[in-house]
């Protein structure tokens, strides 16, 4: 679809950028829809980025969505925080509203439940505990999630024990239990979600080393590594007959509100967007 005056914009900063799906994302819905938009990849330095936040609202702009290494700064840079964004300490979407003000939220874990909520139905925050590995900023946002929808327990499992624990202090909930990273085996028992928000497992990089011998048979495994789809844990879970949850339905789910606020329309996640999404 061609340009116009009326053209709607948004797109997401990030450095490098190249690697970003949400183009081919975006792309697709405002195809989907016939909506007069353009989403487009911006590559920021990161001693460029308040300068580039600024500049949305005078090129036309309606907002931009951010990926890494931005997400932390861009939370000092905007004006105005969703309660999640403030929590997380982060920001992912950001809207430019009427009068020019840049108000910044973090769809991250609203997108990690919707993906979970989407492809495992009978799965509930309340079911049982939920084991968590990893305690990066991907973590922060699931644990954020996960306690804010009621889950009794998150165990956190991290190979740095200082990093768990800050994470834990800073979340500030009595819910969330460290776990010594030997321990991380026996954390599987009596848990209705195990959540791989670390590096490994994708493509290039060590699988994740984790028994699932003492996992419930009806727990729920998820990764937010999506290359590859199916990871060594997905398959290892897949195995012995638990449901799994592949990582592209959280960028998918998490790119929802902020096409609805720039262009809209609430756009849906389906079979068609995860092939878009994946063939490039």
């Amino acid at each position: 679809m061609s340009m116009t005056g009326a053209t709607k914009l948004a797109g997401v900063m990030g450095w490098p950028v190249s690697h970003s799906r949400s183009p081919q994302l975006h792309g697709h819905w405002l195809e989907r829809y016939g909506i007069d938009g353009a989403y487009v990849p911006l590559a920021v330095a990161p001693d460029r980025l308040e300068t580039a936040l600024r500049a949305l609202p005078c090129l036309g702009f309606q907002g931009c969505n951010l990926t890494l290494p931005h997400k932390s700064a861009a939370a000092a840079l905007v004006d105005s925080l969703s309660a999640s964004a403030r929590r997380i300490g982060a920001v992912n979407t950001v809207v430019v509203s009427p009068d020019g003000e840049l108000a910044g939220d973090n769809t991250d874990g609203y997108g990690f439940l919707q993906n979970i909520k989407h492809a495992a139905h009978e799965w509930r925050a309340k079911a049982g505990p939920a084991l968590v590995v990893g305690a990066g900023g991907a973590a922060r946002a699931v644990l954020a999630a996960l306690l804010d929808d009621g889950v009794p327990e998150v165990r956190l499992a991290n190979r740095t024990a200082e990093k768990a624990d800050e994470l834990a202090e800073a979340l500030g909930d009595a819910r969330v239990v460290p776990i010594p990273w030997t321990d991380r085996h026996d954390a599987t028992a009596g848990t209705s979600l195990l959540v791989n928000t670390t590096s490994l497992g994708m493509a290039g990089q060590p699988v994740l080393d984790l028994s699932l011998a003492d996992l419930p048979p009806e727990a729920v495994v998820t990764d937010l590594v999506y290359t590859p789809l199916m990871t060594t844990l997905l398959s290892d879970a897949t195995a012995r007959g638990n449901p799994v949850v592949d990582g592209l339905g959280m960028l998918l789910h998490q790119a929802r509100p902020g096409f609805a606020a720039w262009f809209g329309v609430e756009p849906e996640v389906d079979m068609a967007l995860r092939q878009a999404v994946l063939a490039d």
